[in-house]
């Protein structure tokens, strides 16, 4: 049963490290290639986001292939069901997240109180291209080195703003 439970927790833990570098990545070629994601120009000239929902869309049409692949991969290696119940729930788990991430980090940055800086608005208000790839986390961008910090912080952005619920979920 403990062999079980720590199975779970390590599939779940790896599907969250697995998703989040995904993420980085999918942001970042989206840089490197602007010319096959002209959708992604058009975020960045608009400066918001599309909702929660709709980002949450974007992000499962986006990772299904890798998703279906990790599942196959999982499928021949013989995992258990709950490992791989496990691995979806952590995928899905972290989708949601970025999905939310994303979206307060347009309407209200400051309230992303789990990383120092708000990684995604300072890439967009500070126009910052080739910097700040992550959207729900900072740690590929610190481990890749393209983490740049700024002092986001201007008098504007800390006035008090809506609360964690009050962002576009349409």
């Amino acid at each position: 049963m403990l062999t079980n439970v720590a199975q779970i927790m390590a599939t779940l833990m790896a599907a969250l490290l697995i998703t989040s570098l995904v993420e980085y990545w999918g942001h970042r070629l989206m840089h490197i290639f602007p010319q096959t994601c002209r959708f992604h120009v058009d975020h960045h000239q608009d400066g918001t986001g599309q909702g929660v929902v709709k980002e949450f869309r974007d992000y499962i049409v986006g990772g299904l292939p890798i998703l279906l692949l990790t599942v196959l991969i999982l499928q021949l290696i013989g995992a258990n069901w709950y490992i791989k119940v496990s691995w979806l729930i952590g995928c899905l788990g972290y989708t949601v997240f970025a999905a939310y991430a994303h979206q307060l980090q347009h309407d209200n940055p400051k309230l992303c109180f789990w990383i120092a800086m708000p990684v995604h608005y300072v890439h967009h208000q500070y126009n910052q291209w080739h910097h700040n790839f992550g959207i729900g986390v900072d740690w590929w961008d610190r481990v890749f080195r393209t983490y740049k910090p700024i002092n986001w912080q201007t008098e504007a952005e800390l006035q008090p703003q809506r609360g964690y619920l009050q962002i576009r979920w349409w």
